[in-house]
């Protein structure tokens, strides 16, 4: 044998196949944490004797058996997990040997395909509304993305040891609380589903625009999100509002080789270059846009607010520049979705709509009617809206104020160099 072949064939299972193989472990053992205890023994097992012994011919399931093995091992040599053990009834597995291959003994059918598909049942453990929005974020990247503690912290901009203390608080959580693992039965899916939703879009908002941090966006994050995205469609494939949510995602994200200049200051809608957009992307978000749309009002996971701002990108990705787009649509599909969701940030984007339909003075009575929004206090977005608005209507002095109130917002600093010199310098 080459070597290098048992490398390449564990770098072939990827983070995906990790991350079916960790659900399965945690899955059966009700513990993260010895889930990844157990699969990364058996990562390394495979190291240390498949050069040797050669590449069992089924290597996903060799893993998974000598995973399952070593938590039984871990198990009986503590006390609390024991006690798991018994309540869990796992029946006594033998080790197998150096290179007896652990595929065998769970019979001649085993396959990869064989291995089940937990991954579904773990996005709403890790997304339970037990946990904190942070937590549940933080979890669904490390244990069903398999990003590294280091990772997930620097996606977030905080250190690794503050991102491991915040894991490490949510997985307590699951265990004293006693948080299910697995899917949650038909006809609590859609109280559930929104949460799983919701934290996946809150991976790509952070990935499309950084609330810290030098860059204005992170496009490892947003490819990870629409992975996540990809991987519920196919698991929920009759969920119109996980249809929805890729849409919205590919549509976003089909903007970013026009959103960022070269020398990393954000690009305003309206002045991107579309011929930059990526032509793939929109072709595959608006087809799923679509579908979703037909299928809207059937769905079991109530509000279909992701297929709603899916349609919205749709109108944005179909117009031939930002003076063509068809405003009055977007106007009704915000008004519906302000029906379906009426938060602060979703009546902002209605008040800026507004604006391009009725005019900058319909525009700033509905964002002064907002002006007392807490959340919208320290959201940069809404005092920038206040800003162009107020400047439209000559009000200078007030406009300055309103860039003022922004940057002393939360924001990542290619956004703030922006507005800086675009809006104050440029306007004394």
């Amino acid at each position: 044998m080459e070597p290098a072949e048992p490398a390449r064939v564990l770098t072939a299972i990827g983070a995906e196949e990790r991350g079916r193989l960790l659900a399965a472990l945690a899955a059966k053992f009700h513990d993260l944490d010895l889930a990844e205890e157990a699969l990364a023994e058996a990562m390394l097992r495979a190291v240390e004797t498949w050069p040797d012994r050669g590449v069992p011919d089924r290597p996903q399931a060799w893993l998974m058996t000598t995973a399952k093995n070593r938590a039984i091992d871990l198990i009986r040599t503590d006390g609390a997990r024991a006690r798991s053990l018994a309540r869990l009834r796992i029946e006594d597995e033998s080790r197998p040997g150096d290179h007896d291959d652990p595929a065998d003994r769970l019979g001649e059918a085993l396959s990869t395909a064989d291995i089940p598909d937990e991954r579904l049942g773990l996005f709403f453990t890790c997304s339970h509304p037990t946990l904190g929005e942070s937590e549940r974020i933080a979890l669904i990247l490390r244990f069903l993305a398999g990003w590294t503690t280091p990772e997930v912290a620097a996606a977030f901009l905080v250190d690794a040891r503050t991102m491991q203390q915040r894991i490490v608080r949510a997985k307590r959580r699951i265990t004293v609380t006693g948080i299910p693992f697995g899917a949650p039965a038909p006809d609590q899916l859609a109280e559930r589903l929104p949460g799983v939703l919701r934290a996946v879009y809150l991976i790509f908002t952070q990935g499309f625009v950084a609330t810290t941090g030098r860059s204005h966006a992170r496009v490892d994050v947003q490819e990870e999100a629409i992975g996540l995205s990809r991987l519920l469609v196919r698991l929920l494939p009759e969920q119109v509002e996980a249809q929805g949510l890729l849409a919205l995602l590919l549509l976003t994200r089909s903007r970013a080789g026009a959103r960022i200049a070269a020398d990393g200051a954000p690009v305003p809608l309206a002045e991107q270059n579309r011929a930059d957009w990526d032509s793939a992307l929109i072709a595959e978000g608006l087809g799923l846009a679509r579908a979703a749309a037909a299928r809207a009002g059937t769905s079991r996971a109530g509000a279909e607010t992701y297929t709603v701002q899916a349609a919205i990108a749709a109108l944005h990705a179909e117009a031939a520049s930002f003076a063509d787009t068809d405003w009055p649509q977007i106007l009704l599909l915000y008004r519906m979705l302000a029906r379906l969701d009426p938060s602060p940030v979703v009546r902002l984007n209605l008040a800026v709509v507004r604006g391009r339909v009725d005019g900058p003075r319909a525009a700033l009575t509905a964002l002064d009617a907002l002006a007392d929004d807490p959340q919208l206090s320290r959201h940069r977005p809404f005092h920038l809206a206040r800003a162009i608005t107020l400047r439209e209507l000559g009000r200078d002095a007030d406009a300055e104020a309103a860039v003022e109130a922004a940057l002393g917002c939360p924001g990542n600093d290619a956004e703030s160099e922006y507005i800086t010199a675009r809006f104050t310098d440029s306007g004394r």
